[in-house]
């Protein structure tokens, strides 16, 4: 019999989460990716609301991350449409999976259909078969309905919420977390994209109940309207908050450096560099594993999919 692999789950949204995907599915392990579905702006919000289906846009992108099919596919399923007036600004991979999810009878079928198809190394799950809507109460008491309008809004959140109706989440995801070695929080926006899984209420107690070993892959920069001024341990506090208990026990902080260009651009963004302070992470009793995951060779940072893989399977090792 073959030494078992360790179950390793992923949780996120957006962009940081296939950049964490690619770089994992190299290693021998079960990999799990549970998707965020919350998602209301851009061609996601807009076939959400013409197909009844949950955003396709952040599971499109990790099929693609995961998949080990002809890249020629991967790129074709990326396509958008540019000049067909109804089509326009369109993905074909949320297009396919809109229209699979009406084949299939659910948004979950069309999921498992084009992971098939994809030939995708793990599993991709969306968090739910409903759509997810985000409500936000800001500290001086606002209210902010939808996620693509709690950043516009400009102030500090202090709780996120769902709204008005609490969708359930698929059982595949509640089996996967209780079963799960190690539990790793990608990084991503972190109120609309990250937390919003994480509150679910079966979700919050299957993540109780778990024996896994969280980890979190904090954000390299803040976010304009959601984490403005965030230092590390300012995201831990908001996971920890929304969550009712102090469930992560290691951190990935990067401690390289970012081109003075790179940040020139941030800055117009009201955006910068997210401080390690490495004081207050230890009083929280957390493992600190810092390194130069850092990749701003196009301009935009991005967490290095190799490094940060390699850390996690280095501390999945140990």
């Amino acid at each position: 019999m073959g030494i078992r692999k360790p179950k390793i789950v992923v949780i996120g949204g957006g962009t940081g989460l296939p950049v964490l995907l690619e770089g994992l599915k190299r290693y021998p392990i079960e990999l799990t990716a549970l998707v965020t579905v919350a998602d209301d702006g851009g061609s996601s919000g807009e076939i959400r609301k013409k197909f009844n289906v949950p955003a396709p846009g952040d599971i499109r992108n990790v099929i693609i991350a995961m998949a080990e099919s002809d890249p020629e596919l991967g790129h074709l399923f990326q396509y958008r449409f540019q000049d067909v007036e109804e089509l326009s600004g369109h993905s074909l991979g949320n297009l396919l999976l809109a229209s699979l999810t009406e084949v299939k009878g659910s948004f979950f079928a069309a999921v498992k259909e084009l992971s098939h198809i994809f030939n995708v190394k793990g599993k991709v799950y969306p968090m739910t078969d409903e759509s997810i809507s985000l409500v936000a109460e800001m500290s001086d008491g606002t209210i902010v309905n939808g996620e693509s309008n709690i950043p516009l809004a400009k102030k500090k959140i202090k709780q996120i919420y769902l709204g008005p109706e609490t969708p359930q989440p698929i059982p595949e995801v509640i089996e996967a977390i209780v079963e799960a070695d190690y539990i790793i929080i990608a990084p991503g926006s972190l109120y609309t994209s990250i937390i919003p899984n994480l509150i679910l209420p079966e979700i919050n107690q299957a993540c109780q109940q778990t024996d896994a070993h969280f980890i979190y892959v904090c954000n390299i920069m803040t976010q304009d309207g959601e984490t403005t001024n965030y230092y590390a341990s300012d995201h831990i506090h908001a996971l920890h908050s929304h969550m009712n208990d102090n469930i992560i026990s290691s951190i990935i902080v990067n401690n390289g450096k970012i081109s003075q260009k790179t940040l020139r651009n941030y800055r117009r963004e009201n955006a910068k560099v997210v401080q390690n302070d490495y004081d207050q992470l230890k009083a929280q009793g957390l493992t600190i594993i810092a390194d130069d995951i850092v990749d701003d060779s196009t301009g935009t940072v991005r967490h290095n999919t190799g490094k940060v893989a390699k850390l996690i399977y280095q501390l999945i090792r140990s």
